[in-house]
């Protein structure tokens, strides 16, 4: 009789172990699990911003074509830049075409410096306006991707969480960084 007893105590420590490990892994896969859905929501966030940006270039080249009638150069690079954009699929190929479009987009707005009559052109106007909008929602779109991107990189390298990491598969993400060149701004003034 006394060594059932004995047998039963090892017996339910063993299975209150197993129960707490399961307890731990599940809870540190769910954890993980909707910190990467986060992640990957705050890059449809950047996805959704940089499309509303895509929707408004072709209305901004079309307010100024009329006025710009010797630059087609810019307008290709802001055409090759758009369709670049449109097609990264990775983090980082989005952050390089996310570069090169700032730069044409920027590019473009400098040379419609030259032509007082389309700064005063209230079309130009409202779509320069709403292109500062996007910009602004972009940058706050990157932040918010990149802390998200920070919570769940640390997760899947700090103890205990690091072992159902590796065990189930969830790899680092990328952050959001734009080239080196982009420390620049470029001196744009529309007045």
């Amino acid at each position: 009789m006394k060594k059932m007893s004995i047998k039963k105590i090892v017996i339910i420590s063993a299975l209150s172990c197993v129960a707490i490990l399961v307890i731990f892994v599940v809870s540190a896969y769910n954890s993980l699990a909707k910190k990467r859905e986060i992640v990957v929501e705050k890059s449809a966030g950047i996805d959704t911003q940089i499309q509303r940006r895509l929707d408004l270039i072709p209305k901004l080249v079309n307010s100024v074509k009329a006025y710009l009638k010797h630059e087609e150069d810019i307008f290709k690079q802001i055409s090759d830049a758009r369709s670049k954009l449109a097609g990264a699929s990775s983090m980082h190929d989005k952050a390089a075409a996310d570069e090169e479009a700032n730069s044409a987009i920027s590019r473009l707005l400098v040379i419609t410096e030259n032509y007082p009559n389309l700064k005063a052109n209230s079309e130009f106007a409202g779509l320069r306006d709403e292109l500062a909008g996007t910009e602004n929602r972009i940058s706050v779109a990157r932040g918010d991707y990149n802390q998200a991107v920070q919570d769940y990189n640390g997760s899947t390298k700090t103890f205990p969480s690091v072992m159902v990491a590796g065990a189930f598969g969830f790899s680092e993400a990328d952050y959001f960084k734009a080239d080196k060149a982009a420390s620049k701004a470029p001196d744009v003034n529309f007045d």
